[in-house]
Order: structure tokens, then sequence, then C-alpha cells
């Protein structure tokens, strides 16, 4: 593609600018080919201005930067904005022919509750008969066709190429997990939204924003680039629910458990098997379970009425869905009620444990096995050993992904939010297959494990390196279930 076709749109001033074919679009050095149009990008650890005259030797023909190099060749084309990051998701979206102008692309923002409900609105939609796109923490999807995922929100590079191939597919729709990391970084720049969804917003991710004033305006800032064309769906019964669209063009709505929304729901029965609910004055059993997954179901079914489903077959669909992966997912065996879960928040940790709590008998004992991330926000680990062990019966703390921290280290800092009694009633086992087997053989009879986390991934990873480990096959080994 020409370069004057790539660049179209973006703020910019040019220096040796001619006319030139590009190959190729790239942010990684180590990735430039003869051709290509190197985009160097401020990150977090790394500073892609540095890494500039690599590029031109190793065949670049044009620099996107946000200052001209020391050393400034006279045959490379030199393109200079104010934000690299965002020009590269404009260029992206260009490059690979506007793809969100050809599909509607609908954005789920909040702590909790992204992947459940981007993964079963592509489920009812595939149903009801669409062709349709996925991105989400687990996989991203075009129809039934799998494609690994590496990130929340892959890089604009990757999103668009993506994007541009569910077009080419045919896909009406694509739903797609908005993360506040992705909105800072720039990764959504140059996407249209046909609509936006915000669930809730609670302590998470601070190792990154630093305070939740940061963390909050991320999240807006999403709803602050939707246009008038788009639609944003906000839960009323979060505080910040209407602080995310006072800024927005989107056209407005809501949904609530509590109150009076544009979409209200109201808990009949709450069971392991699932909910009795009624929305909109209209009675519908779901095989979820809980509060939280209350609000999914609400949330998934405004979204369909705004994208022009017929209600009564949109709560008849919600009726046949299932939770998505690691999203409490049960595992019985030896009369023992497992429940894996990707809770890995203090409001998702706290979650999980009510709905279980309101739901279990009087003699059923909860034993909770759960650990904390390393290298990532510190502040929420003591909350989380607090809110396991005044929740539960019995609690091991463990190991989740350690990455480059001691896991003892991060034990100490769970500990740490525990008086000296509730020490007492936490057991630390830093190996996660080692606590997990304690908890499955600690459990009789009728007892309930949770085991929270890591819920669909299928790996620990212990300084820098991955190794296969899956929560559910760990449980599903103890209580000698058969998959």
């Amino acid at each position: 593609m020409q370069l004057s076709k790539i660049i179209e749109g973006i703020v910019c001033e040019k220096q040796n600018f001619s006319e030139r074919e590009i190959t190729h679009i790239t942010f990684d050095s180590r990735s430039v080919v003869e051709g290509a149009l190197f985009v160097a990008q401020r990150g977090v650890h790394v500073d892609g201005h540095k890494y500039i005259e690599q590029a031109v030797g190793q065949g670049a023909v044009a620099v996107v930067c946000e200052e001209m190099p020391c050393n400034v060749n006279p045959e490379i084309a030199y393109i200079v904005v104010t934000d690299s990051s965002a020009a590269l998701g404009m260029m992206a979206a260009n490059y690979y022919g506007n793809p969100t102008e050809h599909i509607k692309l609908v954005g789920v923002t909040g702590t909790n509750g992204k992947t459940t409900t981007v993964t079963l609105l592509h489920r009812m939609f595939r149903m009801a008969g669409y062709h349709v796109g996925l991105i989400s923490t687990i996989v991203n999807k075009i129809d039934e066709q799998e494609i690994p995922t590496t990130h929340t929100t892959p890089d604009s590079l990757e999103l668009n190429r993506l994007l541009s191939e569910m077009v080419k597919q045919g896909c009406d729709y694509c739903f797609m997990e908005v993360s506040s990391h992705a909105v800072v970084q720039q990764r959504i720049a140059g996407l249209v939204f046909y609509g936006g969804v915000f669930s809730n917003i609670t302590h998470d991710h601070l190792d990154f924003h630093k305070t939740m004033k940061a963390y909050i305006e991320a999240k807006k800032g999403f709803f602050d680039m939707l246009t008038s064309g788009a639609f944003a769906l906000v839960n009323k019964d979060d505080r910040n629910g209407m602080v995310m669209v006072q800024n927005t063009k989107a056209a407005v709505s809501t949904y609530s458990l509590r109150g009076n929304a544009d979409f209200s729901c109201k808990i009949i029965e709450n069971t392991f098997q699932g909910l009795h609910l009624e929305i909109d004055r209209q009675d519908v059993w779901v095989r979820l379970v809980g509060r939280f997954n209350a609000y999914n179901v609400t949330a998934i079914y405004g979204v369909a009425v705004l994208c022009g489903m017929e209600k009564m077959e949109v709560l008849r669909l919600l009726s046949t869905l299932s939770a998505a992966e690691g999203r409490f997912e049960y595992i019985n065996g030896k009369g023992v009620t497992a429940i894996v879960d990707y809770a890995h928040t203090p409001d998702a940790l706290e979650n999980v444990i009510d709905t279980i709590n309101a739901i279990r008998a009087r003699q059923q004992r909860l034993i909770t096995v759960v650990g904390c991330g390393g290298d990532r926000d510190k502040t929420k680990r003591p909350e989380m050993a607090q809110i396991a062990v005044r929740k539960s019966d019995i609690v091991i703390l463990t190991s989740d992904n350690p990455r480059t921290e001691n896991p003892e280290a991060i034990l100490d800092d769970m500990f740490a939010g525990l008086t000296t009694e509730e020490q007492r009633q936490a057991l630390r086992i830093s190996d996660r297959r080692q606590a997990i087997k304690t908890a499955c053989m600690t459990a009789q009879e009728g007892d309930i494990v949770l085991v929270a986390g890591k819920g669909h991934e299928k790996y620990q990873e212990v300084n820098g390196v991955r190794s296969h480990f899956d929560d559910k096959e760990e449980v599903r080994n103890c209580l000698e279930v058969r998959k």
C-alpha cells in the first residue's frame, strides 16, 4: 500500500517525504523487512526511538516517530506525530481497509464480567444465525474457528488484521473485551465501535494505573471515543456507571438489578443449578449461577435488544447458554463439589464466595484455594486473603502465576492482611498442585472446594517460564473424575 494512504487522516509533520510502497508495518525493530514502515513507540519498558537506526539498517523505508532521530537518513521518509501509539492504530486501520466500517464491533469493559459477556454474546448470536467474531481473554474466534490469544486486547496491528479477516469471512458482528491497558496504550485507536458496555469497576491493575482515579479514567476513555452512531450500555448499580458516559456522544442505555433502568432484572431464585430471573417482567431460567452472572445476563440481553433482536427470542436463547470456560465451572467427584473460577480480584473472589455461601447448606463446608499473581498489583493481596479467610471454613493460600517473584514473598503479602487468629486458620502451600490436592483430600462428602484465580488458564508462569498447569485437570485427578 502507498505510504500516503496509510497515513491518511493523521496529523503529522513530514520530512524527506515522497510516495513509496509499504510492504509491512511494525513497531518491533526485530521484525523489520525490506520496504517496511517502522513505528517508534514509547512503551512501558522500551522506547522504540532507540531502534530507529536498526530498523532503517534492516530495510525500513519510512519511520513514524514522536521526535526526529539524531542521525537523519535522507533516503528515509520521516513522519513526526504527537503520539506514535495513536498513529499506529489509525495506520493499522487504514492498512487493513478500515474493517470496523464493515462490521458491527461491540466492546465490553469493566473489572469483572468481560469474558463471560462477550463469550455468551458470541454464542447467542451464532445460535441466532449470525456470522460472529470474538476477541476475548480465552480465545479469539471467527465463527467457530479458534485463534489463540496472548493479551486481553491484541495490539492494534493484530486487532485490525483479525477484524479484517472477520470482514472477509462475512461476519456481521464482533464482540470484544476492551481492557483498561488497551485504552491507555491506544490499542483501540482507529476503531469505530457500534456499541460499548460497562460492567463494573473494582480494585485491580493498580500496578499499572497507580491510582483508582487513573483506572476509572482509563475505562471512561473508551466511552469518550464512541461516536454518535453508537450505543453505550452501562451498569446503573455501579457507582461509576454514569461517570463512564458523562462525555460520550453515544446513545446511553442502562441496566440494573436494583431499580428502574432501560433493562431491569430481578433474581427470583439462585441455586447451584442456575438462576430464575425476571427480565423486563418476563420469567427466564438460565444455567448460570450467582448475582454477578445475573448482571452479565442482563447486559447480554440489553446488547442483543439494542442490536435489534426480538426480546422474546433473546430470552429463549439466554435459557440455552452455559458458563464460559473457567467461570464458576463445576466438577463433581467422591461426593465433593469443586468449583473452578477465574476470580483474581478482591471483588470477583468475594462475589464467587458470597454466591456459594448463599446457596450451600449449613452442614456443607467451603474450602477455598486461592493465590495472587506475581509482578502485579500488590495492594490487593492482603485484601484477597482477608476475604477468603473470613468467608470460608478452610483456606489454603498458594501460588497463582509467581512470574519473577518469590512465591513465599507473595504469600507473606497475603498473610500480612490477616490477624494472628486468622493466620492460624489459613494454610500456606506455595506449590499450587499440592494445595489443590490438600483441599480435595481435606474435603468430606458434601463439602465444596473452590479453586480460584486461574480459571481457563492452562499454564503457570515461574521465572519467565510457562509450564502446563490446568486447575480443572488437577481437580479431576484428585477427585478421580474422567473428563
